[in-house]
């Protein structure tokens, strides 16, 4: 006889939890420069001002991927309080989707809005799913980044 995994301290009553946002993340050339060299993204446009301009842009423009930078940091809210239950020991990254509503570009100044969506757990292992809203400093949405982590369970 085997011991089933034991499941995880997860508090499933945080979903539907909203975190306000974090303090304002503020895109600069060099983080898009450094984020666009680390996943090699060559378009001009990441580290030429003058190739954003050509394209309409008042400074360089973050590859997508950028998005997923801002909402990891903001969603530290959540996971990383003692109220979440989650260890992160324990986590593996599972899916993520970028809504992009606008480019980012160097100077934004970023906000960021995490929602609990989801909590689902499975065989020892819970599902959690946050949906991060960024949005400039006049409120505008920027993107929204849906996330899901798989939290194991003891024994796994």
């Amino acid at each position: 006889m085997t011991d089933s995994p034991r499941p995880t301290s997860v508090d499933q009553t945080l979903v539907g939890r909203t975190y306000a946002p974090t303090e304002t993340y503020v895109v600069s050339r060099v983080k898009i420069a450094e984020l666009a060299a680390a996943t090699g993204a060559r378009h001009p446009a990441h580290d030429s001002t003058e190739a954003a301009r050509q394209l309409g842009y008042d400074d360089v423009v973050a590859p997508p991927t950028f998005a997923a930078v801002v909402a990891q940091r903001a969603e530290q809210a959540y996971v990383a309080s003692p109220e979440s239950g989650i260890d992160f020991s324990r986590v593996v990254h599972a899916e993520e989707h970028l809504t992009h509503h606008r480019p980012i570009t160097a100077g934004d100044r970023l906000r960021t809005e995490v929602h609990v969506d989801r909590i689902v757990e499975r065989a020892g292992i819970t599902m959690v799913t946050t949906r991060a809203e960024i949005a400039d400093d006049a409120g505008a949405p920027v993107a929204t980044v849906t996330s899901t982590l798989a939290v194991r369970g003891e024994g796994r």
